[in-house]
C-alpha cells in the first residue's frame, strides 16, 4: 500500500467510523490534501488487491428481461488497464478531452475507469442531446474523442470539427464524416498498463457543462482530487460502508451520476447496482431490490413520490439508508416513507460545481423540509445578496479559507464568471436558504431564474433562445409551472406577432417546434399567449409569471384549467 493509499483510506475510515457522530466529524474532520492521486490506481486498483474486496461485487447491472452483468473490483481493475492501453495505443493522449456518451452499461464504468488512469479528460454527456447541443458542446469542451453507442453515433454525422468516434457495438460504421473505431476491438489490448508519470492533484480529469440564466453553458472543471477526494463528504452524507448495496436514481451524463454511481459507493467499497427499464414500474423496483439486498437506496423527489403510490410494503426488506436529492423534500412524502419502511429519507445539497455540501447524516434528528447541516469540511454561511451580510437566510456561501477539496477550481474559460462566484474570499453558489435556531437549513429558491423539472436543471435563456426562432414568437419568457409528478415543467408565456394569431393550431405549431429543437428534458410542455409584464426598463418581469403560475395552478394539480393555456397534452401529434 503506497503513502498516498494510506492517507486516503484513513480519512475514509475516519469518516465511517464516525457516521453517526455529526459534531465530532464537523470539529475533527480535515481534507486529505496530495500533490499526486489518481482514483484507479491509488484507490481502485488497492480495492481490486485487497482480500477482503478484490471478489465483492463492484458493479451489477440487471435489465428488466431478467439478465444481469456482473464485475467484481478485480475485473474492473483489469479490463480498465487492458482499456486504458487500447485507447492510448489508438493515440489518445494524456490531457485529450473524451466526450463520453453512454447509458448505463458496463462499458461506462470501464471507460470512466480507462480514462482516469490514464490521464484523459473526461466530459460525460446525456444520450438525449441532440445534433446542435452536440455541435456547441463538442466545440466548447475542444472534443477529441466520442465513445458513444451505434444508434447515437448517427447524430454526430452533422457535427463538425476533428474528432475521432469510438462505436461501441459492432457492425456497420454509423454515417460520420468523422474516423470511427471499434471499442470491441480493445478486448485484444495488452493488458498492462503504466503511466510514466502520476496524475498531479490540481490536474483537469473531468468537465460539466451547466446552464445559466443569461448565457450559454458552461464548463465546470474537476480536478484528480475535486471530486475523486471531494466526495468523501457525498460518502459521510450518505452514510455508506464497506459491503453496502447502492442503487441511485440518476441518468449517466450528470454530475450525480458521478457523485453516487461511481466515486461515492467505490470510496466505501460498496456495490453500485443499477436496474435499467424502459418505463417506471414501482412493483419491479421494488421486487429487483429485495431480490439483490439493495442497503441504500437514493432517489429524487419525483422517483419517490411515483414508488409510493404503489404499495411499499412489498419490499419485505427495505434499505436502511434512505436518501432525497434533487429538489426540496416535501415533508408529506417524508412521512410517508417513514411510515412504510421505518426509515427516514435524509436530504442533501449540492451542486455540480461542489460535492455534497449541506445534509441530513445519519444518527441526526431530520426536521422534514429541511436539506439539513454542513457537512465536515465545509464551512457555510448565508449572506444576503443586497449588502453582504451575513446572517440566518441569504445566499448558500462557501468558505474559501480553508478552501473545500470538493469545490470546482473554476470554470473553464470563463473568467468573468468566475470572478462574480469566487469573490470576497467565498465561492458563491447562486442558491437562496434560510438556518433556524437549530442550525437546520431550509432551501428557498434560486437567486435567479434557473429552475428544476423532474430532476434536471433548466435554463430558461436557453429554453427561449429556442422558442423565439418559431416564426410566430416575437418575445417568450419561460418558467416552471407546478407539476404534481415532475414538480415543475416548463412554461412559455408568449407574445405573438403581428401575422398570427392566438389560436389552438399556433400553439400546437410552437409546440412541435419546441419538440423537434430541444432534448426531450428540455421540451415545453405548457404555453400560454399573454401580454408579458416588464419593468420600465423594457426586461420581462419573470418573478410575476412565476408567481402567476403558483396562484393558477395551486388547486388545480397542474390539470390545464386555465382556458388560455395550451398543453402538449392537448394534441395528440405531440403526445408520448
Amino acid at each position: 500500500m503506497t503513502t498516498v493509499t494510506e492517507k486516503f483510506l484513513a480519512a475514509r475510515d475516519y469518516l465511517v467510523q464516525h457516521r453517526v457522530e455529526y459534531d465530532t466529524a464537523r470539529r475533527e474532520f480535515q481534507w486529505p490534501h496530495f500533490d499526486y492521486f489518481n482514483f484507479a490506481t491509488d484507490w481502485f486498483d488497492y480495492l481490486a488487491q485487497h482480500p477482503e474486496s478484490a471478489d465483492r461485487n463492484a458493479l451489477i447491472i440487471c435489465e428488466a428481461d431478467g439478465s444481469s452483468c456482473r464485475r467484481t473490483f478485480s475485473e474492473l481493475s483489469q479490463r480498465s488497464c487492458q482499456l486504458a492501453r487500447w485507447l492510448s495505443d489508438q493515440g489518445v493522449q494524456r490531457g485529450d478531452r473524451v466526450m463520453l456518451m453512454l447509458n448505463n452499461q458496463v462499458e461506462l464504468w470501464e471507460s470512466m475507469l480507462a480514462c482516469i488512469r490514464a490521464g484523459f479528460v473526461l466530459n460525460p454527456a446525456t444520450a438525449m442531446l441532440g445534433a446542435a447541443d452536440l455541435q456547441e458542446r463538442t466545440e466548447a469542451a475542444e472534443i477529441k474523442w466520442v465513445i458513444v453507442n451505434h444508434d447515437d453515433a448517427q447524430k454526430f454525422q452533422d457535427v463538425t470539427g476533428e474528432f475521432t468516434v469510438i462505436q461501441i457495438q459492432d457492425g456497420d460504421v454509423a454515417q460520420s464524416a468523422h474516423p470511427t473505431l471499434f471499442y470491441s476491438e480493445s478486448y485484444q489490448a495488452d493488458t498492462h498498463f503504466e503511466l510514466e508519470q502520476p496524475t498531479s492533484a490540481d490536474e483537469s480529469l473531468l468537465l460539466y457543462f451547466t446552464s445559466g440564466t443569461t448565457s450559454k453553458a458552461k464548463l465546470v472543471e474537476h480536478t484528480h482530487t475535486s471530486y475523486p477526494v471531494g466526495h468523501l463528504s457525498t460518502l459521510y452524507w450518505l452514510g455508506l460502508e464497506p459491503g453496502d448495496i447502492h442503487l441511485n436514481v440518476a441518468a449517466p451524463g450528470w454530475a450525480k451520476h458521478a457523485w453516487s454511481n461511481f466515486f461515492t459507493p467505490w470510496i466505501a467499497g460498496a456495490t453500485v447496482f443499477i436496474y435499467n427499464y424502459t418505463r417506471f414500474d414501482a412493483l419491479a423496483l421494488m421486487d429487483k431490490m429485495q431480490e439483490e439486498g439493495v442497503s441504500s437506496f437514493c432517489a429524487p423527489p419525483t422517483v419517490w413520490r411515483m414508488l409510493i403510490q404503489a404499495d411499499l410494503s412489498r419490499l419485505k426488506t427495505p434499505p436502511t439508508k434512505l436518501i432525497a436529492a434533487g429538489e426540496p423534500l416535501n415533508p408529506e412524502l417524508f412521512n410517508t416513507v417513514k411510515k412504510a419502511w421505518g426509515g427516514e429519507l435524509r436530504d442533501g445539497f449540492g451542486q455540480t460545481e461542489t460535492t455534497v455540501q449541506i445534509a441530513n447524516t445519519p444518527g441526526q434528528p431530520v426536521k422534514p423540509g429541511s436539506m439539513g447541516k454542513p457537512l465536515p469540511g465545509y464551512e457555510i454561511v448565508l449572506k444576503d445578496p443586497a449588502t453582504d451580510a451575513l446572517g440566518d437566510t441569504g445566499e448558500i456561501c462557501i468558505q474559501l479559507d480553508p478552501r473545500p477539496v470538493g469545490l470546482t477550481p473554476g470554470y473553464a474559460n470563463a473568467p468573468e464568471k468566475n470572478t462574480e462566484v469566487f469573490r470576497d474570499g467565498y465561492y458563491h453558489t447562486g442558491d437562496i436558504a434560510e438556518r433556524d435556531e437549530d442550525g437546520y437549513i431550509f432551501y428557498i429558491g434560486r437567486a435567479d431564474d434557473v429552475f428544476k423539472a423532474s430532476d434536471y436543471r433548466l435554463s430558461p435563456f436557453e429554453l427561449e433562445s429556442v422558442v423565439i426562432e418559431h416564426p410566430a414568437v416575437a418575445e417568450v419568457a419561460v418558467v416552471p409551472s407546478p407539476d404534481p409528478i415532475r414538480l415543475a415543467v416548463p412554461k412559455a408565456y408568449i407574445a405573438l406577432t403581428a401575422h398570427f394569431k392566438p389560436t389552438a393550431e399556433t400553439a400546437e405549431a410552437i409546440l412541435k417546434h419546441c419538440r423537434e429543437n430541444l432534448a426531450p428534458y428540455k421540451r415545453i410542455r405548457r404555453l400560454e399567449f399573454y401580454e408579458l409584464p416588464k419593468t420600465v426598463s423594457g426586461k420581462i418581469r419573470r418573478v410575476e409569471l412565476r408567481k402567476r403560475e403558483t396562484e393558477i395552478h395551486a388547486e388545480d394539480g397542474g390539470k390545464n384549467t386555465v382556458s388560455s393555456e395550451y398543453a402538449d397534452s392537448d394534441f395528440p401529434s405531440l403526445k408520448g
